[in-house]
């Protein structure tokens, strides 16, 4: 689906923005960037900021008009820093990552249309835009460089294609893997394991038990605060085994981050 989604940069004339820009469209997947009437490509300058994503670079495709950038699309959508005269369909960031995937998925070609960095898009150029997009920055400083506005909507693109595809995101499998860990551990286990963490602070000399102070209350409250599982309390017994026998000098198990 990624796949049918372009970028294009329209009389770009920083050749860092470029590698930039590639950049940002291989952080979030996409790969087909094209070029319209550049002013200084091919660069090593935008190969140093590509920062790896060099054969995002090596297959673009660079053209003399927006015209031809934008032969077979069936939605185009153009990047817009203000309002215009004519009121024209709008989408925000997000609705743009929405209409772009669903476009794709039907088998449609995308193309997403950035200006120049001092200038933007010309009203001609927008016109041959379906909708316009605007990224709501702040008022008081709205001016984002050119590999900005194209991580901001290609993780849009992203996040919409990762929904649509029913893949998980990484907050999304961090809350799965925190699930499968949430059984808590029961009283018993705890006050097993204040025991056990007794022990060893004081074989370690961190307590003294003739002068504990409030040291295991306030370890208590922050077990207590930290809602411990069955799995994280598995780890830290473990900890406090492998330490008493390294204390004893015994033979210890190596290699436990892993758990």
């Amino acid at each position: 689906m990624l796949d049918k989604i372009r970028v294009v940069l329209v009389g770009t004339s920083h050749p860092g923005n470029i590698g930039g820009a590639a950049r940002a469209m291989k952080n979030m997947g996409l790969s087909r960037l094209v070029l319209v009437a550049p002013e200084d490509f091919p660069s090593g300058e935008a190969v140093a900021r590509a920062s790896g994503a060099t054969d995002v670079l090596d297959a673009a495709q660079v053209v003399d008009t927006l015209e031809e950038a934008l032969v077979g699309c069936t939605l185009v959508v153009g990047t817009s820093a203000r309002d215009r005269r004519i009121p024209w369909p709008l989408l925000d960031p997000r609705e743009c990552g929405v209409a772009s995937c669903e476009q794709a998925a039907a088998g449609g070609e995308v193309a997403l249309v950035f200006g120049r960095e001092y200038a933007g898009l010309t009203n001609e150029e927008l016109q041959r835009c379906q909708y316009h997009v605007h990224i709501p920055s702040n008022p008081e400083f709205s001016s984002l460089n050119l590999a900005a506005a194209v991580q901001v909507l290609a993780y849009e693109v992203r996040m919409a294609w990762l929904t649509a595809q029913n893949l998980p995101s990484k907050v999304e499998k961090l809350e799965t893997t925190a699930m499968l860990n949430s059984q808590a551990a029961t009283a018993d286990e705890l006050e097993s394991f204040y025991g056990h963490l007794r022990r060893v602070l004081v074989m370690i000399g961190f307590l003294d038990p003739q002068k504990p102070r409030h040291l295991m209350t306030r370890l208590r409250r922050l077990y207590g605060r930290s809602a411990v599982s069955k799995l994280e309390m598995n780890i830290l017994r473990g900890i406090l085994t492998e330490t008493e026998k390294a204390v004893r000098g015994e033979p210890h198990k190596q290699g436990k981050s892993d758990v």
